[in-house]
């Protein structure tokens, strides 16, 4: 099925979800194929039936969006992977969908996952913090790994060798650039390699900076970033970036970012970044802030003014502790 033409293949997945939900639900009732991208959906009695075949990890969201648009009383939501994944954030709305497993022709509930703890920086590498610092980038832990950021873009990363384990600081903007970076400069001291990158970067971080590659990347971290030197702007105090739920695989991905701080009335604030139009925002925010063991703590999501959207706003408010939205000027 994933050679097959986009036309064919989502005629395919269309069958697919048919027959599953027959198998499941009976046939008993009309089913009313409906259009999902990257997958398949339907209405059956009211109730909306979406088969997430392409990223299904990031796919809540958007089958929660669509469900919606068809004002539908109930959503079921099909996947053969990252069930538990899924099962874990629908249970953060307050009208929880059903997640399910499909083994074959078998739809099985999903059981949610639970968070997996993020191990603890390596001292050895958290030593590279204040080299980090000295160049002019700003030192930043996710999951127990130790990177560099200029506004919110990866300009380095803390490693251990694999063969070796000797610890250095690898320079470059994702894992290929480093790759070429070493190759090129690899006589250059680090602590003058990163400050050659970092220069290099600044500029095309500044607002209103000419469009670029470098300023295009990860522009959810570039809202973080401000948002730590600018707690006020989300009525916080105090800011600082925070685990994601979920490991985020490459610097080119862009998916949401967290931060958590306090309040000017001393509460604890969880703050997830986004850029661009990302239904699932809503759903990985929520996971964020139980991840961080703040369940009850105010969640606001903020995105550029451009990318606010009334989808988003709705399902912000569906949670089960629901959470603000909102928009940041350049």
């Amino acid at each position: 099925m994933p050679g097959a033409d986009p036309a064919r293949r989502s005629q395919l997945l269309g069958l697919k979800l048919a027959a599953l939900v027959r198998d499941h639900a009976g046939a008993d009732a009309a089913i009313v194929p409906g259009v999902w991208p990257g997958g398949a959906a339907l209405m059956r009695n009211g109730e909306a039936w979406v088969l997430a075949e392409d990223d299904a990890d990031r796919s809540l969201g958007r089958a929660l969006a669509w469900a919606r648009q068809q004002g539908a009383v109930a959503l079921h939501l099909l996947a053969e992977r990252s069930t538990g994944l899924l099962a874990r954030r629908a249970a953060l709305f307050a009208v929880p969908p059903t997640v399910w497993e499909v083994r074959d022709r078998t739809l099985v509930r999903a059981e949610a996952q639970p968070h997996v703890v993020p191990p603890a920086l390596d001292p050895e590498l958290a030593e590279f913090a204040g080299l980090i610092e000295s160049a002019g980038a700003v030192p930043v832990v996710e999951r127990g790994v130790l990177i560099g950021e200029v506004d919110g873009l990866e300009v380095c990363r803390a490693v251990r060798d694999s063969e070796t384990g000797a610890c250095r600081l690898d320079v470059g903007v994702g894992a290929h650039d480093r790759e070429a970076f070493q190759l090129v400069h690899g006589d250059v001291p680090t602590a003058a390699a990163l400050k050659m990158v970092v220069d290099a970067v600044v500029p095309h971080r500044r607002p209103g900076a000419e469009p670029h590659p470098l300023n295009r990347l990860g522009a959810e971290r570039a809202v973080r970033a401000r948002l730590v030197r600018e707690p006020s702007l989300v009525g916080a105090s105090s800011l600082a970036a925070a685990d994601p739920p979920v490991e985020r695989l490459n610097v080119k991905d862009a998916v949401p970012c967290a931060a958590v701080g306090v309040q000017s009335s001393g509460e604890p604030v969880v703050v997830v970044c986004s850029a661009g139009i990302d239904l699932d925002v809503i759903p990985w925010a929520a996971d964020a802030r139980a991840c961080l063991g703040l369940a009850d703590a105010r969640l606001v999501v903020v995105l550029p003014e451009r990318d606010r959207a009334d989808v988003t706003v709705a399902l912000a408010g569906a949670l089960a502790r629901p959470a603000e939205v909102l928009s940041l000027q350049a």
